[in-house]
């Protein structure tokens, strides 16, 4: 097995990788129709070239016999204190439980170490038992759930989260809307943005009820959200692409 970053001629192969995870993963609890456009919403191939190319990514593919067989995408969002977010972590079903992905996870945490991240998180939907063994198995802590809406049906989503460096220092928290409303800021709950995060708004101080998204780019709350989870501030356009299901094993 060769471990090297990803190049624009793995695109086509790193899709390949995707649907096989997904669906060994997800095909026992997510109608097929369903999954079979998520997945070519979420990994369509200008999304993934893009992805490949930027350079604040950390992309590593996993190469065996000369075919891609898995690949993971991490990245640094700053919150209250700096997190690696490993959005991506699929292995071909062909070639789980031989290290692959542990191997994987090896390289995406020496890199983002490198950027001098506090922790590390990723995120599995709670049906996909075997991702939520995985991260545990690699000494990652259950931190948070949530409910993510994908094509009008709701999944548990599970947020797994490694202590890497130092505590942050806390930033406000509380903001004032256009209307006049109050609205409370979770900086340890957020999204990738392609400007800037995108973090968790609540209508109370206990973070209950929730009210929507604060772009940390504009600090607006008008943002919208479409049937596909995919998250949009109507003032900078910042944007959040569509949920995408995590695979880790």
């Amino acid at each position: 097995m060769n471990l090297r970053t990803a190049t624009d001629d793995d695109v086509e192969s790193i899709r390949e990788v995707a649907l096989a995870s997904l669906t060994a993963s997800y095909g026992h609890a997510v109608e097929s129709d369903l999954l079979s456009a998520a997945v070519e919403k979420w990994y369509g191939a200008s999304d993934v070239g893009d992805d490949v190319a930027d350079p604040d990514t950390v992309c590593p593919v996993a190469v065996v016999d000369g075919s891609v067989v898995a690949f993971a995408e991490s990245y640094v969002v700053d919150r209250r204190e700096r997190v690696g977010e490993i959005d991506w972590l699929h292995v071909h079903p062909d070639h789980r439980e031989s290290g692959i992905g542990s191997a994987l996870l090896e390289r995406v945490e020496a890199e983002l170490r490198k950027r001098d991240v506090d922790s590390i998180e990723g995120r599995v939907l709670v049906d996909n038992e075997a991702g939520t063994e995985f991260y545990e198995r690699e000494g990652y802590d259950v931190s948070g759930e949530r409910v993510v809406d994908v094509g009008g049906e709701s999944f548990r989503e599970r947020i797994y989260r490694k202590r890497i460096g130092r505590d942050a220092a806390l930033r406000a928290a509380v903001y004032e809307t256009g209307d006049g409303e109050t609205v409370y800021v979770d900086f340890d709950e957020s999204d990738r943005g392609s400007i800037a995060p995108l973090y968790a708004a609540y209508a109370d101080e206990a973070h209950e009820e929730r009210y929507g998204y604060f772009c940390g780019y504009c600090e607006s709350t008008d943002v919208a959200i479409d049937t596909m989870d995919a998250v949009q501030c109507l003032n900078c356009e910042n944007r959040r692409k569509p949920t995408r299901w995590d695979a880790a094993y």
